[in-house]
């Protein structure tokens, strides 16, 4: 098992999860095709690194929302409106989508700010970013056929 990719895959993971444009799934895609560790193992990485930098946002939301009009906030207050807006309406499942481009890192922001327990974050969150890796690597290993 390659250490060091597991290390570079939780990295990108967790920076994917945040506010920096990053692709995490093309490292997890060159990782599974080169056979550098086991599937199970690429997973559980990508996701653990992942939900990792959803709970950075959501500690952002939760303490930082006093900064949100400022210009280093990850954020803009548009989009953080948006997700908001949405936490209100359909609640904590919204999470659900915090695996999506775009709209995903706001709703961990917003849930943070709209004081969502840690405990479920994590777990709606969780569920929603290994469903996704898994998604990854079935297309990538065609398990299934898209």
């Amino acid at each position: 098992m390659n250490l060091l990719a597991l290390w570079g895959l939780f990295f990108s993971a967790f920076i994917a999860a945040t506010i920096f444009p990053a692709q995490s799934e093309l490292v997890l895609v060159g990782l599974l095709v080169t056979d550098a560790a086991p599937v199970g193992a690429l997973i559980c990485v990508a996701t653990i690194g992942n939900t990792l930098g959803s709970v950075t946002n959501w500690i952002l939301g939760r303490y930082f929302n006093r900064f949100r009009d400022r210009r280093w906030f990850p954020v803009k207050g548009d989009s953080l409106a948006r997700a908001e807006a949405w936490y209100r309406k359909y609640g904590r499942w919204t999470l659900l989508l915090s695996w999506t481009p775009i709209i995903g890192d706001p709703l961990t922001l917003a849930a943070g700010v709209m004081r969502e327990p840690l405990l479920s974050f994590t777990l709606i969150v969780g569920v929603a970013k290994l469903i996704r890796y898994i998604v990854v690597a079935a297309i990538t290993l065609q398990w299934i056929v898209y």
